[in-house]
């Protein structure tokens, strides 16, 4: 199972990869305003990287429920500068490993700047549903990821319903592999994401959870994120984010084992330790 980007080819047959999240916003959920300034998002980006993240998201706009768009121009000033500065340490043989980058965006000019500052993967929580960002990611080469959402961060949370989740989703991600082989993309570039926690109630979530190998489609990779997500907090009856640290890393190796092969987390030393752990035990042809 190859997943191509202009820079890397990542082999993940038998070993999943490790995403680390880098979000340059002032409002995620998560870690809103830690790293709005590009010196600290390049610092946590490299902590990242040496405890063994291979592949480093960074977001600059949230899409967290409710989240209002940000224009363009912010975006691009938010994420251009952190990219440039670590496209450069990418390359270097220095202590950190060497890792690629992601832009997580829904905007083609965004993608097709990243790209050009060194980005190798553009994932898009939109689906692809823009023939624009199919565009660019065909003209730079780039990787991409397809993500499935039910309507935009700002109403998706508003009652989502669904006669069968993973029918949904699943027919969501052929429909969106058939409309960029049409266009020309190569096959290696695709990956898809479930989505858990974009347009889904809790009992949505637990489903494609549950039932993830049968989300695949062309024996493309699937990437996994349900890094802090509110759902896990449901589940255990808190709303403190520190409590949804170890349900995270206990899902990293759940969903390893279900069939992920990228996990976007924000802890990364801990999920890394799952994912290897996990692995270990996967019999060869699990693995």
């Amino acid at each position: 199972m190859l997943w191509e980007t202009p820079h890397h080819t990542f082999d993940l047959s038998r070993r999943a990869a490790i995403m680390g999240v880098v979000n340059v916003t002032p409002d995620s959920f998560s870690d809103g305003g830690r790293f709005i300034d590009v010196d600290a998002a390049v610092a946590h980006a490299l902590r990242l990287a040496a405890e063994g993240a291979e592949i480093i998201d960074i977001g600059g706009e949230s899409t967290r429920p409710g989240a209002d768009p940000v224009p363009e121009a912010e975006e691009l000033r938010r994420v251009i500068p952190v990219i440039e500065r670590l496209a450069l340490h990418s390359t270097l043989h220095t202590r950190h490993s060497t890792f690629c980058l992601s832009i997580d965006t829904m905007k083609p000019a965004v993608a097709r700047a990243a790209m050009a500052a060194g980005a190798g993967i553009v994932n898009d929580v939109s689906g692809l549903r823009d023939p624009a960002m199919i565009g660019v990611a065909i003209q730079t080469r780039a990787a991409v990821i397809a993500m499935h959402m039910r309507g935009t961060p700002r109403d998706m949370q508003a009652a989502p319903r669904y006669d069968d989740v993973c029918a949904e989703v699943r027919d969501f991600f052929r429909q969106a592999y058939a409309r960029c082989l049409a266009c020309g993309m190569i096959a290696e570039r695709i990956a898809f994401d479930p989505g858990i926690g974009f347009g889904k109630a809790l009992e949505h979530n637990l489903a494609l959870l549950r039932n993830l190998a049968s989300l695949r489609v062309a024996d493309r990779p699937l990437v996994l994120g349900v890094s802090r997500k509110s759902f896990l907090g449901k589940v255990l009856g808190t709303t403190a984010l520190e409590d949804r640290e170890w349900p995270t890393v206990a899902l990293t190796g759940y969903g390893r084992a279900k069939g992920a092969n990228v996990i976007r987390v924000h802890a990364v030393r801990p999920n890394v330790e799952a994912l290897r752990m996990t692995e270990a035990i996967l019999p060869p042809a699990a693995s």
